[in-house]
């Protein structure tokens, strides 16, 4: 339904005659209220009536096949009594010059009007936009909608792209532990039942409680990483781009001229670590001690979880995701499940994923001694771990890496000549609660 309306000016002014006469239907103005400041029976009664009449003056026009009313009868909607004042007489409607071209047309039958017969001589002609309702207040004359908005209906389609299933093969692992340091030693020691357990020799451990730990023995970069780096890493660094070094010469993927044709934007690197480079930041601060002019410019970002993966994909030139993860004791579990996500959206072809760690130093051992989380058989290392006997006292500390090299099973068929299909599975860190008295 189309609202007919006049300009500005006279919608201004034919509002305020019209609230003006409603409240000049009275006898007097003193009379629109009683003693109490509120209108009598009486004179509410000639009040209502009154408005009645005015409302019975109404007029509508009508466009094609579209029938409304005018913008003067929505005008008429003030409340009664609500009359401006100053102005107590009903002045003659006049129309504005520019609204001399504007059609009018008196409401014939069929014609809708709302309230009774129109008004004659008065011009109106079709808006093509609906006014919006304006809230009323006491002595101001309002306008409201004669027609509700429609809501615009979107149909929205869905973008369903069907992808094959990507599969997620290990085609290169690396491993730095106390059990060995290749794939092949690690797995033989494993089946044999050895123990990686033995007493702390790196430092003098003798006024702690707890003396065992899955320590590195003896270990060298060397071939690996380069002198300038080796001096200043930590040793969790050491470890990390050893074993990622190591997984990728497994899948012969590690010199230039076997990732020759190798799209290094589609290959990244998500290592982990739980306590990240405690050594060199333990360093940093017995250095500061003396002067910050002791402390190594590298202490903070080497000391950081994530710059054992920033370090090895530089050294590769892998630009392909490339962060960390640290979730404690499940971080290596979660850097494979992430790593294997990313080659499964499509996002990478090539993922080395694992966790790298060394805390068996003095500030290592010490934090976890204090909250009494450590087993304390010193006497027999090999059997100190044990994490479902009824007679546990604690957990085993150990260092080193495992990386794997993940890999997208069809991509691997082309790049290498085997593959090894594996399963993923995400644990949480395991918590308890430990009341120290």
């Amino acid at each position: 339904m189309t609202i007919g309306a006049a300009s500005p000016l006279c919608t201004w002014l034919f509002a305020a005659c019209m609230s003006s006469a409603v409240s000049g239907f009275a006898d007097d103005a003193s009379v629109s209220s009683g003693p109490s400041g509120r209108p009598s029976g009486s004179r509410l009664r000639r009040r209502n009536a009154s408005s009645k009449r005015l409302a019975g003056a109404s007029w509508s026009v009508k466009t094609d096949s579209v029938q409304s009313r005018s913008f003067a009868n929505v005008c008429m909607g003030a409340p009664c009594g609500s009359g401006i004042s100053g102005l107590g007489s009903y002045p003659p409607f006049e129309s504005c010059p520019e609204d001399d071209s504007i059609r009018s047309e008196t409401g014939p039958a069929g014609d809708v009007s709302f309230f009774g017969a129109g008004l004659p001589g008065l011009k109106t002609r079709p808006v093509q936009s609906l006014r919006r309702p304006v809230r009323a207040s006491a002595g101001k004359a309002f306008s409201v909608a004669t027609h509700p908005v429609q809501p615009i209906k979107e149909s929205f389609e869905s973008k369903k792209t069907s992808t094959k299933p990507r599969r997620v093969v290990v085609t290169g692992m690396g491993v730095v532990s106390s059990l060995g340091h290749d794939a092949d030693t690690f797995y033989a020691n494993l089946l044999e039942g050895k123990s990686g357990v033995s007493e702390i020799e790196n430092f003098d451990c003798k006024e702690f409680p707890t003396r065992i730990a899955g320590e590195i023995k003896s270990f060298s970069p060397d071939g690996w990483v380069a002198g300038k780096f080796a001096k200043r890493m930590d040793k969790f660094m050491l470890y990390l781009l050893t074993a990622g070094k190591k997984a990728a010469s497994d899948a012969g993927l590690l010199t230039e001229d076997q990732m020759k044709g190798l799209d290094k934007s589609r290959c990244g690197v998500l290592i982990g670590s739980a306590m990240g480079g405690m050594q060199i930041f333990n360093d940093a601060i017995e250095a500061l001690r003396v002067s910050y002019r002791k402390m190594n410019p590298f202490c903070v970002p080497f000391a950081t979880t994530n710059m054992g993966s920033a370090m090895l994909a530089m050294d590769l030139g892998w630009m392909g995701p490339n962060y960390s993860i640290s979730t404690a004791c499940a971080t290596s579990n979660f850097c494979i499940l992430s790593a294997a996500n990313h080659i499964i959206r499509g996002e990478a072809d090539i993922m080395l994923s694992g966790g790298s760690d060394a805390a068996v130093i003095p500030i290592g051992l010490g934090g976890f001694v204090a909250c009494r989380a450590l087993s304390q058989r010193n006497d027999d290392p090999s059997k100190a771990s044990r994490p479902w006997d009824k007679d546990r006292d604690g957990f085993v500390m150990g260092e080193g890496a495992g990386v794997l090299l993940l890999e997208e099973l069809e991509h691997a068929k082309v790049e290498t000549c085997s593959a090894i299909p594996t399963l993923y599975i995400s644990c949480f860190d395991f918590y308890y609660l430990l009341f120290i008295s």
